[in-house]
């Protein structure tokens, strides 16, 4: 019999199946954010759209048997509050932090109430790509099997980049986000954009929700989130606005919530708690190094820069 004991090169094959699997969710909602940022609004309601869209995917799947009419569900909810947030902002001096915190807190409220019925049901599971079928370690296949969401968000980031750089609507949006008065002196309706803007910013947190209720953790419970919707806000500021970062800075963040697991793998379970709370303390330092003097929102479109 092959002896699959790796040791401690375990732990860097538990990092890499860590960052595949985890990382989507801030993948799809960092995304989701960089396109409503670049266009000059802040989504903070992010939180509470990834909860509902956690809870509606799980219901759809388990009422229907199948798991992508729940992710189709999940981005309709979040294009439908993405919609709301929009529209509210787009309302003579009212402030979006202040919409998207209620937002967070009404999105989270509601999925807690309406999916009490939904916490011990079993929903059927998002089909996942055997990628490492050719390796006899099992270990290595783990880390290889990757969930259709992830490529999903792997090949959107590029096409993003490429459409903010190269694409009429790109221009349309860098232009709204650094400068209402330049667009509306184009004939660009500024709150149409940052409308629709903010609607595609909240399709893609819903999805990011799906993924979190039916691949992993695979369940509803009130406390599926642990505030990734607010860390993909502050992703998006590690990765300046741009898509390919946001690609990998949600792989960074999602090896750093498997290291904790890898440690204790191997034997190391001395402070495993706060091994655990690495993505928090990432976090943190990220936005500290962010608001240095030197780096202050470089890269931020110029609206953001004045709020």
């Amino acid at each position: 019999m092959m002896d699959t004991d790796l040791g401690w090169w375990g732990i860097p094959l538990a990092m890499l199946a860590g960052a595949i699997r985890t990382s989507t969710p801030f993948l799809l909602v960092s995304l989701g954010e960089c396109i409503t940022e670049k266009s000059g609004r802040v989504n903070l309601g992010l939180e509470g759209i990834l909860v509902m869209g956690a809870m509606s995917a799980y219901a759809v799947a388990y009422l229907t048997g199948s798991p992508w009419l729940g992710v189709l569900a999940a981005a309709a909810i979040g294009a439908l509050f993405g919609t709301v947030h929009g529209l509210v902002c787009s309302l003579p001096r009212v402030n979006h932090i202040a919409v998207g915190i209620a937002l967070m807190i009404f999105g989270t409220g509601l999925a807690f109430y309406l999916g009490k019925p939904y916490i011990q049901p079993a929903a059927p599971r998002l089909p996942a790509v055997e990628l490492g079928n050719w390796s006899d370690i099992p270990q290595l296949r783990a880390a290889l099997t990757v969930n259709s969401l992830f490529l999903i968000g792997v090949v959107l980031a590029p096409l993003l980049a490429w459409s903010f750089a190269r694409s009429r609507w790109g221009l349309i949006l860098r232009t709204v986000g650094d400068s209402r008065e330049a667009a509306e002196a184009a004939g660009i309706s500024v709150n149409r954009v940052r409308t629709l803007a903010t609607m595609a910013g909240g399709l893609l947190a819903g999805v990011g929700g799906s993924f979190l209720s039916l691949v992993y953790p695979g369940s509803w419970n009130e406390g599926l989130s642990s505030g990734q919707g607010l860390i993909a806000v502050a992703l998006v500021i590690f990765a300046r606005w741009q898509p390919i970062n946001c690609l990998y800075a949600a792989l960074l963040f999602g090896a750093a919530g498997a290291l904790g697991p890898a440690l204790q793998s191997v034997g190391v379970s001395s402070g495993y708690y706060l091994l655990n709370a690495a993505p928090y303390v990432l976090t943190l330092v990220v936005l500290v190094v962010a608001s240095s003097p030197r780096r202050l929102l470089a890269g931020a479109p110029g609206d953001l820069r004045i709020h």
